[in-house]
């Protein structure tokens, strides 16, 4: 049983998607808290000149550390969705595949969402859908609570679904406790993403797009994983 967790993202890049596609399990892990300047409500698209920032305003102010993923605002009183809206359809109107593409994420920027890991937990679930994705994904939300902090809740996390295997990130390197995965009998193996090189609608390829970069530069974007 080979387990991944991750925190909602927003428009995620393509590694977030590999590292389920490598699973057995995915946990969507928005029960811990809100980080500011994170991709959990931000992610970046190619324009003409490189790429810009998407970023979904939230409501954070005076609560910032007091927040779990799962109960994070969006705020709604600024037009976050036209903007978004606008720049997508304009960056990417040349794009090949746009045409198809377009249509089928216009409807999250005409939708109101309230909560952030909403927009986000919908928009993994298409893009899944699309990246021929069919693991099995659990909301931590809707587990029972685990205890621990940074590399002893993943750790809880993997006994609680009884994996075997945990699949980290690159970045746990430098916060897992490998000792403590190997007396509870869990291997930890690394991602180790090599980003794919692929049709951009501007010269000059620039990596690590939010995954609409891909889906509306390619036919097959599952084979990029």
């Amino acid at each position: 049983m080979i387990v991944s967790i991750h925190q909602p993202a927003y428009l995620p890049w393509l590694g977030y998607f590999e590292k389920i596609k490598q699973s057995d399990l995915f946990l969507y892990l928005d029960t811990v808290q809100f980080q500011k300047g994170s991709f959990q409500n931000r992610n970046r698209i190619r324009t003409k000149e490189g790429w810009i920032w998407q970023t979904v305003p939230v409501q954070t102010k005076g609560k910032h550390f007091e927040q779990v993923i799962a109960g994070v605002a969006i705020n709604n009183k600024l037009p976050w969705q036209a903007k978004h809206w606008s720049a997508i359809s304009q960056n990417y109107s040349k794009a090949p595949f746009s045409a198809d593409w377009l249509a089928r994420i216009e409807p999250f920027y005409h939708v109101r969402y309230e909560r952030l890991s909403d927009l986000c937990w919908d928009m993994m679930m298409m893009f899944n859908k699309v990246m021929n994705i069919t693991i099995p994904i659990q909301k931590t939300s809707e587990m029972l609570p685990v205890g621990g902090s940074k590399s002893d809740l993943i750790l809880n996390l993997c006994r609680s679904v009884k994996a075997d295997t945990y699949l980290s990130g690159s970045q746990g390197r430098g916060y897992l406790d490998e000792g403590s995965f190997a007396e509870a009998g869990i291997s930890i193996v690394y991602q180790d993403y090599q980003h794919p090189t692929y049709s951009q609608a501007y010269p000059g390829f620039v990596p690590n797009m939010g995954i609409i970069d891909l889906l509306m530069n390619e036919p097959r974007p599952d084979a990029f994983l």
